[in-house]
């Protein structure tokens, strides 16, 4: 627990220190990165309370390390230099976004770092909890407000509102985290009852990306006018969004559906099997 600890915090403090240069220091007196600053505060926080959290509801080897990949992933991905690098390359952009949607979300997923917050938060934290955990019952509803986020945010307008600024910045990747979540939430914890539904949901979210990367692919002009100047950076990022993530959705989709024919072997060989005892042969 010791060891845990210690990491969360040397990779958030590291993970912290390049901000202050990218983002202008919160000494300045320079408002305009107040969001910035705020989302990196609720990140270290959330980092530093797991732990603690943990020696009272201890989680088993695997979804720890699950929850300081994805925390790792995230700081690195939000906070470090790449997130310079992203504001001038649409390629780099959209590499960011898919690591916050296939790569973050399903490891916190794995991790469930709820129990841990809420052993150190308390009961009073279920109002956040609870409403996010019934809407994750419903991998159409999920699947639908996850298609939304991604298409709204990758429209020219709100892309280049959220690049500009910065609240809209935090806003959009936000909106990437908590919906992808969601999504993966829904469709990793259906079980064999839901596997359809989880299925459907997946391939719904492979198509629907695949075709937004296809349209940013094959476009014959930049549709992002500040990033884009060079037509074959848009293309890069429609393909990092059609390829890796089309394989991810694709791959999941194949165990979804491959849970549900299970389930209906099982209750099949359930059904064929005698429920009473045979009665002897008569003499």
């Amino acid at each position: 627990m010791h060891l845990s600890r210690l990491v969360a915090i040397a990779l958030a403090v590291l993970l912290g220190a390049p901000t202050a240069h990218a983002h202008g220091s919160v000494f300045s007196g320079d408002t305009a990165h107040a969001p910035i600053w705020l989302s990196q505060a609720v990140f270290v926080v959330a980092w530093f309370a797991y732990p603690f959290g943990a020696a009272r509801k201890r989680p088993s080897f695997g979804r720890r390390l699950a929850f300081h990949g994805a925390m790792l992933v995230a700081g690195l991905a939000l906070f470090g230099p790449f997130d310079d690098w992203a504001e001038s390359s649409s390629a780099l952009h959209m590499v960011q976004h898919m690591l916050l949607m296939v790569v973050v979300a399903p490891l916190l997923v794995v991790a469930r770092p709820l129990p841990q917050w809420r052993a150190l938060l308390g009961p009073p934290s279920d109002v956040v909890w609870r409403p996010l955990l019934r809407l994750g019952r419903h991998p159409g509803t999920c699947a639908l407000l996850h298609a939304a986020a991604i298409w709204i945010w990758h429209a020219p307008g709100p892309y280049m509102a959220a690049v500009i600024h910065t609240g809209l910045h935090v806003l959009e990747h936000l909106s990437f985290l908590l919906t992808g979540w969601l999504f993966w939430w829904s469709v990793l914890q259906a079980g064999r009852s839901g596997a359809p539904a989880a299925a459907m949901a997946l391939l719904f979210t492979a198509t629907h990306t695949g075709m937004l990367g296809a349209l940013l692919t094959f476009a014959s002009t930049p549709l992002y006018w500040r990033e884009s100047r060079e037509l074959w950076d848009q293309q890069m990022a429609g393909l990092v969004m059609w390829v890796p993530g089309g394989f991810v959705y694709l791959g999941v989709a194949a165990w979804a559906g491959l849970r549900w024919l299970e389930r209906g072997s099982a209750e099949q060989a359930g059904c064929a099997r005698p429920t009473g005892r045979p009665r002897p042969p008569h003499a």
